[in-house]
């Protein structure tokens, strides 16, 4: 996409160059996740270092410290807030590699893999416990409201998806309401919140929100286009884990409207039934169908409505490195 000619004045090329502005504030959040992780049960100690050692963007804690530093924000509760994000993350991946079957994620072993469903439920409980532990000490009933609420709708969002899983009737409103609540809601949050910490106006914390909501949506479908045209090794998972699960996510929905009939029926018993008996077929008829490039064309139609949402900020490093990240969200090979 080329919002970032618009928006961004060159000292913002790529995500390298974001990583950087804010790799200062993210070793004080990676530091703090440490701390905050130990335990005296050792098998939590075992799961949060095998999360570590996972790595990982950290692209919402990163959201968050980027977001208050637009916003102008020269404190330090915006570290303990990144690490909140984080935890909420990263307990929404455990449980979904239970209820999806994971055995692979960003090319490890799943923990459910290596320990059990069982054991990654109930971590997972005590890093979302953790989360609001360290919501508390900030001691802002604002903060707690909003985070609460988007921790609500992040479990809607799984419930949602779990109910369209099979179902090759979801259309597009459908899976984008599912986006909405399992994606969208934690960037809007990590960028709100940013925009809250630094004491902007309503309208501009409004906007801070919208560009997280427009990212959230722009990385989730650019996330389900590379279902089906990255590779294992690049991206982290395998190949078709969504059709093989049922999900009927953009690339399918949209070839389900264009496909001929032969194809339709076989798109649509891939959804209903899963598995990867036809993979290639399958790919081969999104391929045909232009859902590919229409997924795409979506996901970059929303990166540059984030953009578009930070106008009415100040200029700043910050801001352009928000919108370094919109392109980033769309560019991305993993």
């Amino acid at each position: 996409m080329s919002s970032s000619a618009e928006h961004v004045p060159g000292s913002m090329r790529d995500f390298a160059d974001v990583r950087e502005l804010a790799a200062a504030d993210m070793r004080d959040v990676d530091a703090l996740i440490r701390q905050r992780l130990s335990s005296d049960v050792v098998l939590i100690n075992q799961i949060a270092d095998h999360i570590i050692a996972g790595g990982g963007k950290r692209l919402r804690p990163m959201l968050h410290v980027l977001a208050a530093g637009a916003a102008g924000y020269t404190g330090e509760q915006h570290i303990k807030l990144a690490a909140v994000i984080e935890f909420i993350h990263t307990s929404t991946l455990l449980h979904d590699d239970v209820v999806d079957e994971s055995d692979l994620r960003r090319g490890r072993k799943t923990a459910n893999a290596l320990w059990g469903n069982a054991a990654s439920v109930l971590v997972g409980d005590f890093l979302y416990s953790r989360s609001f532990q360290l919501m508390v000490e900030l001691d802002d009933m604002r903060i707690m409201r909003i985070l609460a609420d988007t921790t609500n709708t992040i479990a809607e969002g799984e419930v949602l998806q779990l109910l369209n899983i099979g179902n090759a009737d979801v259309n597009e409103a459908a899976y984008l309401a599912v986006i909405e609540r399992k994606t969208a809601v934690l960037f809007a949050a990590a960028t709100e919140l940013g925009g809250l910490l630094g004491g902007l106006p309503t309208d501009q914390v409004a906007a801070l929100r919208r560009y997280g909501m427009e990212l959230g949506y722009a990385f989730q479908i650019a996330d389900d286009l590379l279902d089906y045209v990255s590779d294992a090794g690049t991206l982290g998972k395998n190949i078709g884990d969504d059709l093989a699960e049922g999900k009927p996510t953009l690339p399918l929905i949209y070839a389900l409207e264009t496909a001929d009939a032969k194809q339709v029926q076989s798109l649509r018993h891939a959804i209903e039934h899963g598995g990867l008996d036809s993979l290639d077929h399958i790919i081969a008829a999104i391929r045909d169908s232009g859902a590919l490039e229409r997924t795409r064309e979506r996901a970059v139609a929303h990166a540059k409505a984030a953009c578009e949402a930070l106008a009415s900020l100040p200029a700043s490093t910050h801001r352009d490195a928000l919108v370094a990240l919109a392109d980033y969200s769309v560019q991305r090979t993993s």
